[in-house]
């Protein structure tokens, strides 16, 4: 068995534990990092940026929320059922953070709403190729991780590890397998497990959520978040709480059909399988109020329905919901998106040109198809929506002008959230609410500061609070670490 020693170990390298290995080395702490993964950044690799409050970005923006706003905010929205210690704690931070990865070299495009009722909190990362979107983030990964190098830290890739190493009920260390399947014991006086939560754990996430994986539960497939971080605590003592998913909704294979995703989240007429409408569509902006309504529906789906007539509308005259990440060119680009999700047989849509044929190909009774339609747009007629008194203005008749298209909605998550308590320090917090000593969590393994629903009115939360607590945590470690 190989033996190393550090001050910190760090088990994953995505943003939380890179920036607790950065943190560590500003404090003249050596850390180890063990990534199971070949490569650094996990989660964050398909991200965008950060949370920011108070921010110099948003101030030249005219953007401004104050931290007191922000944290107002999000206390009346989780209805206080979090700790709004950790929370302030960590939005005091996130303006002093977005500085601090300006000092490494990361440059932020600005700072963004994702939709219109949202905060401009979202400090989306300066792209390489340009274009705001999907994967922007990566140039942050890649300086944070030369970064950890540049300070002393050692980052192992394709060792992933395997169990902590308690003494006398404090974290001493972990134990790993390198590529080649060498054991490793690494020894520290202080360890941050940071492994991303349990989204592709099929078992995990069926025993915690009830969904089934890949078939009625579609969330970002990052592979390797199953779940071993958690494990690890858990068996160390740590308390199992506040598991959660960052709930929001999109087509199956959302990558693979990104302009027919983006195309369908509009305020149209969204129907379940009993081929009745069940929420405001106007409020389809938030991806999470959808999610959450799409979770209580028969199978837990959805089918958008549009026609030809309003697509050409869209195209011509722009959506009703903007939002940052799905851009409304894909109006001009989708007509091969459905000749070509129709020539591979694509699930998640439908064409038709009558209802007839529609409702037999969504396998709702026919008749029940024609009255929703026809409530429908007689609502839309008398620009009164007496059902969920949506916005007039997002009433527009579905008439089948050229054809009926249907986009089929599928609950998701970016992955898991929680499973871990921590306080303000990120220590590791036993069923006492007593903190189990030499042990921290951050990121995605330790976040439960959404209560039953992400918030998506402060953008960028998850990523924010990842970077955010890793920094957290290197810094109670380095006083953990004076104090023994």
């Amino acid at each position: 068995m190989k033996k190393m020693e550090a001050d910190v170990v760090v088990v994953a390298a995505g943003p939380a534990g890179l920036a607790a290995a950065i943190t560590a080395g500003e404090n003249d702490l050596k850390a180890i990092v063990f990534e199971k993964a070949n490569t650094t950044g996990g989660a964050a690799n398909m991200g965008m940026g950060p949370l920011g409050i108070d921010t110099k970005i948003q101030k030249k923006g005219f953007l401004e929320i104050t931290k007191e706003e922000a944290l107002d905010i999000h206390m009346k929205y989780t209805h206080f059922r979090v700790d709004e210690d950790l929370v302030q704690t960590y939005f005091e931070k996130s303006a002093d953070t977005i500085e601090w990865l300006e000092d490494m070299g990361v440059e932020f495009a600005g700072a963004f709403r994702y939709f219109s009722e949202s905060a401009a909190t979202w400090h989306i990362v300066k792209p390489e190729n340009g274009v705001i979107g999907p994967r922007a983030a990566g140039p942050m990964i890649r300086i944070m991780t030369e970064k950890v190098k540049e300070l002393g830290g050692e980052i192992y890739l394709e060792t992933p590890v395997k169990s902590l190493i308690m003494e006398d009920g404090k974290c001493v260390g972990v134990k790993a397998v390198d590529k080649n399947g060498e054991e490793i014991e690494a020894r520290a006086k202080a360890v941050v497990v940071a492994t991303g939560g349990f989204g592709t754990n099929a078992e995990m996430i069926k025993e915690e959520f009830g969904y089934n994986l890949w078939q009625d539960f579609f969330p970002f497939n990052v592979p390797g978040t199953v779940g071993e971080g958690l494990k690890m605590m858990w068996e160390a003592g740590a308390q199992k709480f506040g598991a959660n998913v960052e709930m929001i909704f999109q087509l199956k294979d959302n990558l693979n059909w990104f302009l027919m995703d983006t195309v369908f989240r509009q305020p149209a007429l969204l129907i379940n399988q009993n081929g009745e409408r069940f929420m405001n569509e106007g409020y389809m902006g938030n991806t999470t109020f959808t999610g959450n309504a799409i979770n209580l529906q028969p199978g837990r789906y959805a089918y958008l329905i549009m026609d030809d007539g309003l697509i050409r509308h869209y195209r011509k005259n722009g959506p009703d919901i903007f939002d940052i990440v799905h851009p409304e060119e894909a109006f001009d680009a989708i007509e091969p998106e459905f000749a070509r999700a129709v020539e591979e047989g694509y699930d998640g849509y439908f064409e038709a040109d009558t209802i007839e044929e529609l409702a037999e190909k969504l396998g709702i009774d026919a008749e029940k198809l024609q009255e929703t339609i026809d409530d429908y747009n007689d609502m839309c007629d008398e620009n009164l929506d007496t059902q969920f008194h949506k916005n007039p203005k997002y009433l527009r008749p579905i008439t089948g002008k050229g054809k009926y298209r249907v986009g089929k909605f599928y609950i998701a998550a970016y992955g898991t959230i929680g499973g871990v308590r921590v306080n303000k320090r990120c220590e590791v917090m036993d069923g006492n609410l007593k903190a189990i000593p030499g042990l921290y969590s951050a990121g995605s393994d330790a976040n439960t500061i959404y209560g039953d629903s992400y918030n998506f009115t402060l953008p960028g939360n998850t990523m924010g609070f990842a970077v955010n607590s890793g920094r957290m945590a290197g810094e109670a470690i380095a006083d953990y670490i004076d104090s023994l």
